[in-house]
């Protein structure tokens, strides 16, 4: 039993958790997400209580100097998690700041008035896209407003097909022997053959392969290249499908992609700062800029963040736009998910051992030196310590090694009241983007490969081989990813173990830690609940859909001759979902489509309330309607958490009745 004051110390620490919750919940009332001051002030608060939670780790919870398995294993964990929190204090010193920039572009729309427009080449690098891929990215560049465009195709697979296609939709097809310096030796070969045109571009757009752009891309983000300054605008990244996590966890209509906080947020703060950064896809490039420093760098395989820096280093400035003007395809796969991941962590390490790295001999500013280190500093310290927190307590268990040696009054009143008011804080201004457990998961997904990249990428930067992200696919099947799933299968087994271990136990002679065993024990239990979701997620899910109607549209399906208002309850490029009228398989009609026209259907099967239709579209009803579905509207996917429609979905997800 426990005596009165061991629970009054609890309870004193269960109200300051309470209060600081309280406080956050009422923030919104009186928060102005826009303020400099106010985001400071919350900020500052969470690198005070940071502090505080760091000051007591090291002098209250850890083992005594000394040659001990208690000593390495507590003072290498408290180092780890030392540099998250180094990381976290950076964070939250960029987001004590924010900058949207859409009044400028509005105000500054055309700024050339009645002189000729400036030419934009739009550049599309691929190299193993499939048609159904590439199709919608050319076709929305064609369809861009700006009225002096060229859409420039960068095939690095020299595919003859590709060739054709180019020349039947009137676009440039370009080519190269090698594949030297990857896409950014493939955008630097353009660069030169565009420099020997009669006219040379005045501005050059980047899209990935699977990016498609809105309408009003290029006008949009060619108002803020007024300012003669400027070299570079980029614009966040939406994508219309569901990644891997929101998709195999059942959750693509009620959690946001795992890129929202970063572009949607840290960018905007970034960017406040005069530090915000190129990623390649939706951004545009003044051609004197790239003349300039001499094209795409190619020291590392993210050439757009080291762009960045190099036009930095050259006197330029580089800006970010905070609206949705292009969507694109996430990674569908786990394995292309963490692929990617991989790919920018070790990009990051070879440009933090380059030229333009923070300590190197360069002109770089302090701030953007801070940059560098504040993006190395997240790849090198996340990921490890996501590993550490799921395998030091099995110290404990099996090895009788004391990891924490803690009060529970103390871990709830130190780490408690830090992590709520974080938590909060940062759900005060990306309200419902940081979802724990779901924020874990993510992390911890590429975790192994990722922290491998980031430790052997910072010792030996260059001669690593890496993989280009595949795109599109057969994704119709359920796969369980055995080989990322096998070491965290492996955890699992050893943390329900340690828990029989610790609950079960009368003979194992546990270390006198304090109450650290039930700490440890907490500790556990929760890694158990993660370690469940992360396996969860390496079961991928069929994808049958990868762009679903934004709302129900009513319309008139025709069979026969008779007309009957229907419902469309979800619309892909191929096929369609109504609701309203049943119809027996294979009935053949047609259906009015907004922007499309009418479209030939059959019914493929029937459903309990309608029929699911094949579309039987004509080349320029399937143009139309990519059109419809990539370049019109507004931002694609979900902004924040729904909490209410996740819980549902998770449960649903959880009761495996996907």
């Amino acid at each position: 039993m426990f005596d009165a004051f061991y629970l009054s110390e609890i309870e004193s620490s269960l109200v300051r958790v309470l209060l600081v919750i309280g406080i956050a919940i009422l923030l919104p009332l009186v928060f102005d997400t826009k303020n400099r001051w106010h985001r400071s002030g919350i900020f500052l608060v969470a690198g005070m209580l940071a502090l505080r939670y760091l000051w007591w780790r090291i002098t209250q919870t850890i083992a005594p100097l000394g040659w001990t398995w208690d000593c390495l294993a507590s003072w290498s964990l408290v180092g780890l998690e030392t540099l998250s929190i180094i990381s976290s204090l950076s964070s939250f010193t960029i987001l004590s700041r924010t900058r949207h920039r859409g009044e400028d572009a509005t105000a500054q729309l055309n700024w050339w008035g009645d002189s000729d427009p400036p030419h934009v080449a739009i550049l599309i690098a691929t190299y193993n896209e499939e048609l159904e891929v590439l199709e919608r990215t050319i076709i929305g560049a064609k369809a861009l407003n700006h009225p002096s465009i060229e859409v420039v195709v960068l095939d690095d697979g020299r595919r003859d097909w590709l060739k054709d296609y180019c020349a039947m939709k009137g676009v440039r097809y370009l080519t190269r022997s090698d594949n030297r310096g990857s896409k950014a030796g493939n955008m630097n070969n353009a660069l030169q053959v565009l420099a020997a045109d009669a006219v040379p571009p005045d501005f050059v757009a980047v899209l990935d392969a699977d990016f498609v752009p809105h309408r009003g891309f290029i006008s949009r983000t060619l108002a803020l290249l007024k300012n003669p300054s400027v070299a570079l605008v980029q614009t966040p990244q939406h994508f219309f499908n569901a990644d891997p996590i929101q998709h195999n966890l059942g959750l693509s209509r009620s959690y946001p992609d795992e890129q929202r906080l970063f572009f949607d947020h840290l960018q905007p703060s970034r960017d406040a700062w005069g530090i915000a950064f190129c990623c390649g896809t939706s951004s545009v490039v003044r051609w004197g800029a790239l003349q300039e420093v001499g094209g795409f760098p190619t020291e590392s395989i993210t050439e757009d963040y080291m762009l960045t820096l190099v036009l930095r280093e050259a006197g330029w400035a580089t800006v970010y736009l905070d609206e949705p003007l292009t969507e694109g395809l996430a990674p569908e796969g786990l394995k292309e998910y963490v692929t990617q991941r991989s790919r920018w962590c070790l990009g990051m390490m070879q440009i933090a051992r380059s030229r333009v790295g923070p300590f190197a001999k360069n002109k770089l500013r302090l701030r953007d030196r801070w940059s560098v280190l504040d993006a190395g500093l997240y790849w090198l310290s996340t990921f490890p310590f996501r590993l550490a927190a799921l395998t030091y307590p099995l110290l404990y268990w099996y090895f009788n090694i004391t990891v924490v040696n803690a009060e529970v009054a103390d871990v709830i009143s130190y780490f408690g009241v830090y992590y709520f008011w974080v938590l909060l804080s940062i759900n005060s201004i990306a309200r419902g983007l940081v979802v724990p457990i779901l924020n874990d998961v993510s992390q911890i997904l590429g975790a192994i490969p990722i922290s491998r990249a980031a430790i052997v990428g910072l010792f030996k930067p260059q001669g690593h081989p890496f993989k280009v992200t595949a795109k599109g696919g057969d994704r119709s099947k359920i796969v369980i990813q055995w080989s990322l799933l096998a070491p965290y299968l492996g955890l699992i087994v050893l943390t329900v173990g340690g828990l029989l271990i610790g609950i079960f136990s009368d003979w194992y002679a546990f270390n006198d830690a304090g109450q650290g065993k039930t700490v440890v024990l907490f500790w556990t239990l929760y890694n158990l609940i993660v370690l469940s979701m992360t396996i969860l997620t390496f079961v991928e899910l069929p994808r049958e859909e990868r762009h679903i109607a934004d709302a129900p549209e009513p319309t008139t399906l025709v069979v026969g001759g008779v007309n009957t208002e229907v419902l469309i309850k979800t619309l892909t490029q191929d096929t369609m979902r109504i609701s309203g009228q049943r119809y027996p398989l294979g009935t053949v009609g047609t259906i009015k489509l907004q922007d499309v026209g009418e479209v030939v259907v059959t019914v493929i099967s029937e459903t309990p309330d309608g029929a699911r239709l094949r579309l039987q579209t004509t080349p320029e009803q399937r143009e139309a309607l990519l059109l419809r579905f990539y370049t019109e509207g507004g931002t694609p996917g979900v902004p924040s958490a729904k909490a209410a429609a996740l819980i549902r979905d998770l449960a649903r997800r959880l009761s495996f009745s996907e």
